[in-house]
């Protein structure tokens, strides 16, 4: 079983931008295609950027397609999402989840979520 432990979020302004780290303890990510997904206040979760095992291969949500870039370091055990340009939309807890699958969008998908890490983009 692998443990997800996210990080980088903040309160930051319209324009700025973030890296969020996701950190895994307990079994290699190798293993795991990953995925970004958040949550807004009163709203489902969605996805935001996923990562095949290798890295070869990513997806991401058109709301952030252009802005974002995540990228995986499987020697630190480690899964990045850079944000760019973020917008108050953008406000939301995002979590890090794996999973044995191949990279898919659907959070059903997924065998293993982090807590998650508040990001507020104020305007």
């Amino acid at each position: 079983q692998v443990q997800l432990v996210e990080s980088g979020g903040g309160l930051v302004q319209a324009g700025d931008s973030l890296r969020l780290s996701c950190t895994a303890s307990g079994r290699a990510i190798s293993v795991y295609a990953m995925g970004w997904f958040r949550q807004a206040p009163g709203k489902e979760r969605e996805f935001v950027a996923g990562i095949n095992s290798s890295g070869r291969s990513t997806s991401y949500a058109n709301a952030v397609k252009d802005r974002s870039t995540i990228s995986r370091d499987n020697a630190r055990n480690t899964v990045y999402l850079q944000m760019n340009s973020l917008k108050p939309e953008d406000t939301a807890v995002y979590y890090c989840a794996a999973t044995y699958k191949p990279l898919r969008e659907d959070a059903y998908a997924y065998d293993y979520w982090g807590q998650g890490t508040q990001v507020t983009v104020s305007s």
